[in-house]
């Protein structure tokens, strides 16, 4: 049986929100294993990748268990989208109960989160984190507090419940528990507007159930749910513009206003002409783009415009919902990525604003996707096009690093001629990195041959300094001593080292290994381990500087000493630069059938260019090739690093 004899797309979307039965229909196909069948291929539909077996058999042991709750509370009517997507994201809540209230009449949701445990406990000290047993990770968030965080994005993100945010609330119901089983999570301080369930107090479950639910068809409530249009509410967008405005204010300067006020007016005259423009705003690195970015979510917020940021870079995404989100998890939701809009409602947005649109893909499709949607997909930028009335791009094309990675500004430009889509453009000359020194910017493009007719020598001004190490040790020496003098410093190298999974016991493989330096790479996953910040917080949290940072985890930020390693990927020889691809383990880079030869020359002076531009105070290179090292040392003004830098 086809998911589709049970599901409603939205919007004409290809992917779909929930697979949907009534409460009647979810007892038959639960009792007779059909639903764990069909869940399977919904979430295969969806892209999302085959479940694996503990997801099958949490919705073997829990779903018959809803079921049976919801025809013994006399609400076999009621609809349930189980596997519930929510906007713009690939989370999903268990279930939403969708009728009608019992007393208004009017629309009414319960959000059900579902859990399996028999027994758990306060972890340590905390009131909101949970030590289970027969969990897979530990510890785990509280309940209430998770199916808290689906109501509220939903009330955010989904324009029906945006004016009636009473009429959805949720549940957390641990159908295996018994009351002394989850003791400490009754006697926790959560702030929670959610209740809890256990399967000892089912009765206490059926008669809140009734409390929201009527015995009545919940067709409508559930139609209207899932063809509702997607947007932040204003509420959302209210806590942001209280958000940005209680920061210290950006000062935007010169062409940086300007850019700023283009987009304002262009807003202005999408909306009373009930027309679209594209805006490009591009400039080098430091330029000032993502204060643009911010000053502009936060005004438009305050307008009360839909808007929201986007960018293609995790690192920067995350880190931007940690730092300017900080405060309020309702602010976080409007930092998403690009390819988050493959199914957003056209003109959904009034402003969507794409930083480092360098990193647009050329399409959003991955390895997940199905078959059929990966054959019509659009391309990514056509879907960007798509979800705002005035989609913003900034962009520095020479940081296009990866292969499929295609924003500059002539394919964007491109692709909005072809759609009759008019483009402003705006350029942005100012460097507010490297210590302001345009002279470094040209410098290092100069370098790697990306402006002019060669390199030439580097001469130290106030303000910035580049210095050369005559080894690995000596770098993080100099770095380390402008960490005691109060700077904050990383380093970075070429992806030309293998890369390890931390070891059984958490510590990290030093795979960076020049002579008898050996360091690791940043973290790759969501989690600190041994004092490592996550992959995403290696550029700004405490303890990056022990590990080797890529361009992955570099791009997008700044520190005030930049640390440097060329690897053998990139060399100098008599007159110009090598590309040497057998030197390079970046699995993106490997294969010449989808990079070939010109173009892995191309992107691999990119990523040089990127790591060179991160500081703000200086930059201290080394290469692992002698020739190449001694290249560097002709062209800069400092060659020896032996003491600290006095033109500070």
């Amino acid at each position: 049986m086809s998911p589709r004899t049970f599901i409603r797309a939205a919007q004409g979307d290809p992917f779909v929100d929930a697979l949907r039965q009534s409460a009647a229909e979810l007892l038959v196909s639960a009792e007779d294993s059909r639903i764990e069948t069909l869940l399977a291929e919904f979430l295969m539909y969806q892209g999302l990748g085959r479940p694996g077996e503990s997801e099958r058999r949490a919705w073997r042991n829990s779903l018959p268990v809803l079921a049976e709750d919801l025809r013994a509370a006399g609400l076999g009517r009621v609809q349930v989208l189980l596997e519930h997507r929510l906007p713009l994201t690939s989370k999903r809540a268990d279930a939403v109960l969708a009728g009608v209230h019992p007393k208004t009449g009017r629309h009414s949701y319960v959000v059900v989160e579902l859990k399996q445990w028999s027994r758990a406990r306060r972890w340590e000290d905390s009131d909101v984190l949970l030590d289970v047993d027969g969990a897979r990770y530990s510890p785990v968030l509280h309940p209430s507090l998770q199916v808290d965080g689906y109501v509220e994005y939903m009330r955010d993100f989904v324009s029906v419940l945006a004016d009636a945010p009473e009429s959805i609330t949720g549940v957390a119901y641990l159908h295996n528990a018994s009351e002394s089983g989850i003791e400490d999570l009754r006697g926790s301080h959560v702030p929670s507007s959610s209740r809890l369930f256990t399967g000892q107090r089912r009765g206490d479950l059926h008669e809140f159930l009734t409390s929201r639910l009527a015995p009545d068809s919940g067709i409508r409530a559930a139609d209207d749910l899932l063809s509702s249009r997607i947007a932040p509410s204003k509420q959302l967008l209210s806590v942001a513009a209280d958000e940005i405005q209680e920061r210290e204010q950006f000062v935007l300067l010169d062409e940086q206003r300007v850019a700023f006020e283009l987009v304002l007016a262009e807003v202005r005259k999408a909306i009373h002409a009930d027309s679209k423009t594209a805006v490009v705003i591009s400039g080098g690195p430091g330029s000032g783009k993502s204060v643009i970015a911010l000053s502009l979510l936060g005004q438009l917020a305050r307008e009360g415009r839909t808007v929201m940021h986007a960018t293609g870079s995790r690192s920067f995404t995350q880190t931007l919902r940690a730092v300017a989100g900080k405060g309020s998890t309702r602010y976080r939701s409007l930092f998403a990525y690009f390819n988050s809009f493959m199914s957003a409602e056209r003109n959904g947005l009034d402003v969507l604003i794409m930083d480092e649109a360098h990193r647009l893909r050329q399409t959003s499709v991955n390895r997940y996707t199905r078959k059929e949607v990966r054959s019509v997909a659009r391309p990514q930028v056509d879907e960007l096009f798509d979800a705002a009335r005035v989609p913003v791009f900034l962009l520095d094309q020479y940081q296009i690093v990866r292969p499929g990675e295609m924003g500059s500004v002539a394919e964007i430009e491109a692709h909005a001629a072809a759609r009759n889509l008019p483009v402003k453009e705006i350029s942005l000359h100012a460097q507010y990195r490297a210590g302001g020194s345009e002279a470094y910017l040209d410098w290092v493009l100069r370098l790697f041959g990306l402006r002019g007719d060669g390199p030439v020598v580097w001469r130290d001004e106030d303000s910035f300094t580049v210095e050369v190490a005559e080894s690995p040790d000596a770098l993080e020496e100099r770095l380390s001593a402008e960490i005691a003098r109060g700077f904050n410093a990383r380093m970075t190298a070429g992806y030309c080292w293998p890369w390890s999974d931390p070891r059984s016991d958490g510590t990290l493989v030093p795979d960076v290994v020049i002579d008898d330096w050996q360091r690791p790479w940043n973290l790759r996953g969501d989690r600190a381990i041994g004092g490592a910040p996550p992959s995403a917080l290696w550029a700004t949290g405490a303890g990056g500087f022990d590990q080797v940072g890529c361009v992955y985890t570099a791009q997008g930020f700044e520190y005030a000493w930049n640390g440097v390693i060329i690897g053998p990927d990139l060399v100098w020889r008599t007159d110009r630069w090598i590309a040497r691809r057998e030197f390079n383990r970046d699995p993106d880079f490997r294969s010449v059938k989808t990079v070939d030869d010109a173009t892995f020359d191309r992107l691999v002076r990119h990523v040089y260019k990127v790591l060179l531009t991160r500081g703000m105070v200086g930059t201290v290179l080394y290469s692992t090739d002698a020739e190449t090292q001694e290249k560097l040392r002709e062209l800069t003004s400092r060659g020896d690093t032996s003491s600290p830098s006095t033109s500070l």
